[in-house]
């Protein structure tokens, strides 16, 4: 028997992503979903073209089902737990469920992973909003974007929490019972700080997804609102440098079990949401974009940029894919599938 994962929001866009690489790659793969997220049947209906796997319809809130189901898959090697609320804004219009979905709900999974007597290597899909806001970090402003003053690699893992949104509150409670399950009943756990996260079969909306939004936007025709003064930068990950990533991680565990590393493009993969973003979709579209500015969003950071050497160090991974090349790739794979995003 070859090596047996478990993906937890596996036709989500992460999700749907690293089963096709799993199946690719030989593993029996289990994918658990609730498909509720846009887009989550058609990555289902895509995947099975991929290869074959078990589906199991259910939902991350429903503790009972989800023992049910690694009682019956109690010879699993990995568990990757990618289901979440993964909105900022959505969080603060109902806590309660972005409370459910991503701290209850993963607990459950920790709950019913243990209850299975076995130990999987468990990843979990963290955020750099645990962060916050930053406020007391040193920045410098130019005329296109903000960056730290004191930090030319990024924010480590030992930069403080300060959870600034519902949001950041209920991925950083999951965040830190991910990493003490490990501490307390040794399940080998990885916790994975990701950035800005973007690549094929991103059903980005404007709420969450802004890489593939504004592509998706920009070939629809749909206005596009710009929420701050659009000089916020990130560090961005393509999806196959991110699976990359996985991957390593879980194969290392006598490095990477227990620990904590910040995901991203790091300092060499950076962009500004729209003032260093807006001409590259410009240049790809041929044609002069117009766009309307709002207020800045709660918790909203003008900077993040991960500093990713700990992952380098522990597990030998760096991006591979550069910023320009990844958009092009994103943007030609939108205009290639126009029936994938004509709901959006």
């Amino acid at each position: 028997m070859g090596q047996k994962a478990l993906v937890t929001g596996g036709a989500g866009f992460i999700g749907s992503n690293l089963v096709r690489r799993l199946l690719a790659d030989g593993w029996q793969v289990v994918v658990v979903d609730n498909l509720s997220r846009i887009g989550s049947e058609q990555n289902l209906e895509w995947l099975r073209s991929q290869g074959s796997f078990e589906f199991i319809k259910t939902d991350i809130r429903d503790f009972e089902s989800l023992r049910r189901v690694f009682r019956k898959h109690n010879d699993l090697s990995a568990v990757f737990h990618h289901a979440a609320q993964v909105a900022v804004t959505t969080s603060v219009t109902n806590p309660r469920e972005d409370f459910e979905i991503n701290a209850l709900g993963t607990f459950n999974v920790l709950e019913a992973i243990r209850s299975m007597g076995q130990r999987p290597v468990v990843l979990y899909s963290s955020t750099n909003k645990v962060y916050g806001r930053m406020d007391h970090v040193a920045m410098v402003e130019t005329p296109t974007s903000y960056k730290y003053r004191d930090f030319p690699n990024g924010v480590s893992e030992e930069q403080p929490l300060d959870f600034h949104s519902p949001y950041g509150c209920s991925k950083g409670a999951a965040d830190q019972y991910v990493r003490d399950y490990y501490r307390i009943y040794k399940i080998p756990t990885i916790v994975f700080r990701q950035s800005c996260i973007y690549g094929y079969r991103q059903f980005g909306i404007e709420d969450q997804g802004w890489v593939a939004w504004f592509i998706i936007a920009v070939q629809k025709g749909h206005p596009i609102t710009i929420y701050g003064d659009g000089k916020q930068v990130r560090d961005v990950l393509f999806i196959d440098d991110l699976i990359e990533a996985e991957l390593s991680a879980i194969g290392q565990l006598q490095r990477t079990a227990g620990q904590i590393y910040n995901i991203g493009g790091g300092p060499d993969n950076t962009m500004a949401v729209w003032t260093e973003f807006g001409p590259l979709i410009e240049e790809l579209s041929g044609r002069k974009i117009a766009v309307t500015y709002s207020n800045w969003r709660p918790g909203d950071q003008p900077v993040f940029v991960c500093d990713i050497s700990k992952a380098r160090r522990d597990f030998g991974w760096a991006p591979r894919v550069n910023v320009r090349t990844g958009i092009r790739l994103l943007y030609e794979w939108v205009a290639a599938n126009p029936d994938l995003v004509k709901s959006l």
